[in-house]
């Protein structure tokens, strides 16, 4: 069990830490955008990502070591796969290609899938998705974040 708690918590900190090495070096260019009101200092951001990846990580572990049907976990898990694989691009669109606009539109379309993710979770163990809770407010502020970086650059 204790193997599988540590893979399903070094899954998503891979992706964040993947796609985080991808786009630095972009960090001095969005630090010289006009920024949004409430806009947080950039050591939030790491820091912030790294407690939601680990919540994400221990809620798939309890999706997957339920005694849910075989069916419906493979849904819930195959849900929270691609939300991570869209949450692995966002960055790429953001920071790397500059991509505001299409950028947003990725977020709101991941914002779904985790919603989406959220529901099949809390259907299985509603500790799995209270643990995501905290990603998605966090994700309506990002998309806020991102909403003005957009309109203001």
């Amino acid at each position: 069990m204790r193997k599988a708690l540590i893979i399903c918590l070094l899954i998503p900190l891979a992706v964040g830490g993947l796609s985080a090495w991808l786009t630095m070096g972009s960090m001095e260019q969005f630090a010289a955008l006009e920024q949004p009101p409430l806009s947080p200092p950039g050591w939030v951001f790491p820091v912030v990502w790294t407690v939601l990846y680990l919540l994400m990580g221990l809620a798939s572990f309890l999706i997957w070591k339920s005694a849910a049907p075989q069916t419906e976990k493979k849904r819930a898990l195959t849900l929270y796969a691609v939300q991570l694989a869209v949450n692995f691009v966002w960055p790429l669109l953001f920071f790397r290609a500059g991509l505001f606009g299409f950028a947003l539109i990725w977020l709101v379309l991941l914002l779904v899938l985790v919603i989406e993710t959220t529901i099949a979770f809390g259907k299985i163990d509603k500790r799995a998705a209270w643990l995501l809770v905290p990603y998605i407010v966090w994700l309506l502020f990002a998309a806020y974040l991102n909403a003005g970086v957009w309109l203001l650059n």
